[in-house]
């Protein structure tokens, strides 16, 4: 394997194969270091290139939204095979630039684009936030656990309101009304995915209001939201890797999002020409894409019948018999308007 990172790519990488590489993976707005969904990426890119002898190249910079186009053809003209965008807001753009590099494929995350050579992944975060939001709602009702005689309503800090946040929020919403459909859940924004000190403050207040769990689904920001959990005795849920540590005792679980899992398998499928065009790959409870974590440092605090209540519920999300909101498929439902 052969891995280096950049900030963008050179405008003459293409006249000079020592810069080539057969892979580059585009880092999403938050950045390296995230703790969460880019370093998941990060990880599961470099353990496909180990797996498969390729190598790649990093592409992170502060510019992934405003300049998408200009760093896609960039990556596209390097030399590269295959080029992965951890970038949400990229997908019309990747999908316009896939035209113009058909023999590069493409693929891009957490949207659908089509094309010949582009390659979708979808995860089913509102099904592992459906689980965490019947944990809470279980959990919150524990009036003799500390904090939570004076804390009774549920919190959500989310990065940005866009439909790839509020994704995992309607999911945690219906999940935590299926077990009481009068429990309160302030839902919040920090419009950033880098500011642990304003997930701070938010998170204070939110604490200070009466909110005894709040769910952070917004990248470094949220570590923030769990620090705040931390200072004021009260808890937290953690996103996209496992987080529990973080706050050991304080942070009731993380929904995980194996990102990396994801990411491993489109480098090796790409390697073994396995990596079909104009397809989509799901990966969702049933695909062990999501879920959440073994809770060790909070199993002892939750009654059994809650994580009896957690186990029903993933089982009736595989089987068919419960359906979770997606907003992106099917827009908002009432419960978010």
């Amino acid at each position: 394997m052969t891995l280096t990172s950049s900030g963008s790519l050179p405008q003459s990488a293409a006249a000079h194969p020592e810069n080539e590489h057969n892979a580059v993976l585009v880092i999403g707005q938050g950045g390296l270091g995230d703790q969460s969904y880019n370093d998941l990426g990060h990880r599961g890119f470099t353990q496909g290139l180990d797996q498969t002898g390729l190598s790649g190249r990093v592409v992170e910079t502060s510019s992934v939204v405003s300049e998408g186009g200009t760093i896609l053809r960039q990556a596209a003209s390097s030399g590269a095979g295959l080029v992965i965008d951890l970038e949400y807001s990229h997908s019309g753009i990747l999908q316009d630039v896939a035209k113009d590099f058909p023999d590069c494929h493409f693929v891009i995350l957490n949207q659908v684009a089509s094309g010949s050579n582009v390659t979708s992944v979808l995860f089913e975060e509102q099904q592992g936030s459906f689980l965490a939001g019947v944990l809470a709602a279980g959990v919150i009702r524990q009036t003799h656990l500390p904090g939570l005689k004076h804390h009774q309503e549920l919190g959500v800090i989310g990065g940005t309101r866009s439909v790839g946040i509020d994704k995992f929020i309607a999911g945690f919403v219906q999940g935590a009304h299926s077990v009481d459909p009068g429990l309160p859940v302030r839902i919040s924004y920090a419009n950033t995915f880098s500011d642990p000190a304003k997930g701070l403050d938010m998170a204070h207040v939110m604490y200070d209001g009466g909110v005894g769990i709040i769910y952070a689904v917004a990248g470094t920001t949220g570590i923030g939201v769990i620090r705040a959990a931390a200072q004021s005795g009260l808890y937290a849920i953690g996103v996209d890797q496992d987080e529990d540590g973080l706050a050991p005792g304080h942070v009731l679980t993380s929904m995980l999002k194996h990102t990396e899992v994801a990411l491993e398998r489109v480098v090796t499928d790409y390697a073994h020409g396995k990596l079909a065009g104009d397809s989509v790959v799901h990966m969702g409870l049933r695909e062990d894409g999501i879920g959440l974590t073994d809770m060790r440092y909070t199993r002892t605090l939750i009654p059994a019948s809650v994580l009896q209540s957690v186990t029903k519920a993933r089982e009736d999300i595989v089987s068919g018999r419960v359906h979770v909101w997606n907003v992106v498929t099917q827009g908002y439902p009432d419960f978010m308007r």
